[in-house]
Parts: structure tokens; C-alpha cells; sequence
């Protein structure tokens, strides 16, 4: 089976403050070893309306001391 998209990103959700859809802004939040945490805010209040993770393959190394 092929796959049909690899990754959805969010253009409009909806903000609680604006009690609407509003587009939004997304910006980096934290660079996990799972994957990249991103914050989705309201371009109107800058309220958070919701986050996503993007899961990546990567080779990290660990460094133990």
C-alpha cells in the first residue's frame, strides 16, 4: 500500500479566546528525542491552540559521562 500524505500541517484551528477559526502561527517548542514539539497560536491573541510532534527518523548519538 502506498502512502497518500506524510504530514498534515494545520492552516486554521479553533481558538477558545476568539471562540472561532483563526489562522495560526507554529513555532518550535522543544527538539525531543521522540521528535520536534511544535506550538500552533492564534494570530489574532496568541492564545496556544493546540501542539503537534513530528516524528522523524534520526541518529542522535548518546553521550554518557
Amino acid at each position: 500500500m502506498r502512502q497518500s500524505y506524510k504530514d498534515f500541517e494545520a492552516t486554521e484551528l479553533f481558538c477558545p479566546q476568539c471562540k472561532r477559526a483563526v489562522p495560526v502561527r507554529k513555532k518550535l517548542l522543544l527538539i525531543l528525542p521522540e521528535g520536534d514539539k511544535y506550538d500552533y497560536s492564534c494570530v489574532y491573541c496568541g492564545t496556544s491552540v493546540g501542539d503537534k510532534i513530528v516524528r522523524e527518523q534520526r541518529n542522535i548519538p548518546l553521550v554518557l559521562h
